[in-house]
């Protein structure tokens, strides 16, 4: 595990901003925070060679890109070996199907979030690129009818006003 990273109010209210708005300019965060834009750009860089920050991503709607339907696939890995592990875990990190991958503890060794275009492309999905790997004892498959989203990873914080110099500095 990596360790923790000390942040401070401003910091912080940095990445409420951030969390809900990753295209927000560094002028418009300044504001927000009450900080010179040249702070908040050093402030953001530093949160993001900390790793507090790792990306920006952009969301797209499966079902408008041909993908409707969504599965989890609880898989079962036999023998759980690290030889075996990482070249199956790199293989379902490439399918084109495949949202997120979960190593778990447990029965299953993993539960894979897939987005396909119908039943017979889960199907074959399942067959050819799971059941057919010879590391893969099991596989279960849940079909997903409606999913939220959740967080943000911060809750809410201070007032969206600026901070108060003392909480600044």
């Amino acid at each position: 595990m990596s360790a923790s990273v000390v942040l401070d109010p401003v910091d912080l209210h940095l990445l409420r901003l951030l969390q809900n708005d990753a295209r927000a300019t560094y002028r418009d965060l300044a504001a927000r925070v009450g900080v010179a834009p040249s702070t908040c750009l050093d402030r953001v860089n530093r949160l993001r060679r900390s790793g507090v920050i790792v990306g920006h991503r952009l969301r797209l709607d499966a079902a408008k890109l041909g993908r409707g339907l969504q599965a989890l696939l609880s898989v079962q890995v036999r023998p759980h070996r690290r030889e075996l592990v990482g070249p199956f875990v790199e293989r379902i990190r490439a399918l084109p199907e495949a949202l997120t991958v979960f190593h778990l503890t447990g029965p299953e060794d993993y539960l894979v979030h897939v987005a396909v275009a119908d039943m017979a492309d889960l199907q074959r999905l399942v067959l050819d690129e799971f059941t057919a790997r010879r590391e893969v004892a099991r596989v279960e498959t849940r079909l997903i009818f409606q999913q939220w989203e959740c967080g943000p990873l911060l809750p809410p914080g201070p007032p969206e006003g600026p901070l108060s110099p003392a909480a600044r500095e």
